[in-house]
């Protein structure tokens, strides 16, 4: 692809990402809020909820991921993109407008179908970028999320005030518009001798992790990729709930410690992933970034204080490198025409994780804070994921010492 249409595609996936987190990120501060509103619990409760949400969405994305990661293989990057935005334009509606909790669950299955800006926007930042490239690229993809994160979660807050309801509406509208600026502006990255036809024995879970199985030398990264998004949802999926409970926080407050996150993040992906690793090379930046997320979860779960809280953030932010070192060196063992089925592959393997860490990191926190529990222990889910994490470690070094890296 020429430079100039590269640098354009590079700009149009961050902006898309950009406003994809914003919209994700302005409804965490509310979702428990909502979620006790529409059964009318305590915080405790709602987070089970939040969990068997997270885990619908998840459910649909790890059947669906694969399949639109293959048709942009067949039918190019740009319209499964853009339906991808349409989709979650009317899941935040769905939300918005929610008389019970059955409709939440109604609007994150509608997501969890047309969840697949992630897997297209990798596949697109493979296409455009060249092998020396490709993890600084990669990183700008966590750097606009951290970016979206920056601007999310504080709006979020903000509207939370004037009700539950309102972050999902400015959400909707937000990720319209997104949908409109890529339906006029996008090139597409995809040329038409580098597509292949679809097939659906490729276009599901079970067919998409056999075809990475073709690919062996890439199983470790895979089982650490796995491994560690399970770890992700300590942080993830209790934050607002934890942070409501240790610490007393308010929508306003859980709003402002994301955006804090976001800015550490964006600067680490942004700007110092960029040096990092070139500095240190793909094998010692994801080991090093998978030890940080060891330590930094062990941390998030015996802080007692605000402060202590958000110096382990600076910790965790930058354990974000291991991501992009991981899916650049997965990226580059693979053929330049299948790069999407691999990175629908690997967002089902993510979608894995996120039907399995919602539930079991919400039950740890239900479980270890609910009234007449046996043990009062909020930081649960944290003591499993730097358990997690450090199992993470031990298969990268191994898989690093086989191969002389």
């Amino acid at each position: 692809m020429p430079k100039i249409k590269s640098q354009a595609g590079l700009l149009f996936i961050f902006i898309t990402v950009v406003l994809d987190s914003i919209g994700l990120g302005i409804i965490i501060p509310v979702m428990p809020a909502l979620i006790r509103e529409l059964i009318h619990g305590d915080l405790s409760q709602a987070s089970a909820y939040g969990g068997w949400l997270t885990f619908c969405y998840a459910f649909m994305q790890f059947f669906f991921a694969a399949i639109l990661g293959n048709l942009s293989d067949h039918y190019g990057r740009r319209p499964v993109l853009l339906c991808s935005l349409f989709g979650f334009t009317i899941n935040y509606l769905l939300i918005g407008f929610a008389p019970s909790i059955f409709w939440l669950f109604v609007g994150r299955l509608v997501a969890g179908v047309t969840g697949a800006s992630h897997t297209v926007a990798a596949a697109y930042i493979a296409d455009v970028s060249t092998k020396e490239n490709k993890a600084q690229n990669f990183g700008l993809l966590s750097a606009a999320f951290g970016l979206g994160f920056i601007i999310g979660p504080v709006i979020g807050g903000i509207l939370g005030h004037y009700g539950p309801r309102v972050p999902f509406f400015a959400a909707a509208g937000l990720t319209f518009l997104n949908f409109l600026y890529g339906y006029f502006v996008v090139p597409e990255s995809l040329p038409k001798e580098h597509r292949r036809n679809f097939r659906w024995i490729n276009a599901n879970p079970i067919g998409s992790f056999r075809h990475i199985k073709k690919y062996p030398i890439i199983m470790p990264l895979v089982v650490c990729i796995f491994l560690i998004n399970l770890a992700a949802h300590a942080v993830q999926s209790t934050w607002s709930y934890f942070t409501m409970e240790k610490f007393q926080w308010n929508e306003r407050m859980v709003g402002y410690s994301l955006g804090v996150i976001g800015i550490l993040l964006t600067i680490v992906q942004a700007g110092l992933i960029r040096v990092i690793i070139p500095k240190l090379g793909l094998a010692k930046s994801i080991v090093t970034g998978l030890f940080l997320n060891c330590i930094s979860l062990f941390a998030f779960g015996i802080v007692d204080t605000t402060l202590l809280l958000f110096v382990t953030s600076i910790f965790y932010v930058f354990a974000g490198i291991a991501g992009p070192a991981m899916q650049s060196s997965i990226s580059n063992h693979t053929p330049a025409n299948e790069q999407g089925q691999i990175q629908g592959g690997l967002t089902s393997i993510i979608s894995l994780t996120a039907i399995i860490g919602p539930l079991v990191m919400t039950s740890l926190f239900s479980f270890f804070t609910k009234k007449n529990g046996p043990m009062y222990l909020p930081g649960a889910p944290f003591y499993l994921g730097s358990l997690l994490a450090l199992i993470a470690v031990i298969i990268a070094i191994n898989y690093f010492r086989q191969n002389n890296q």
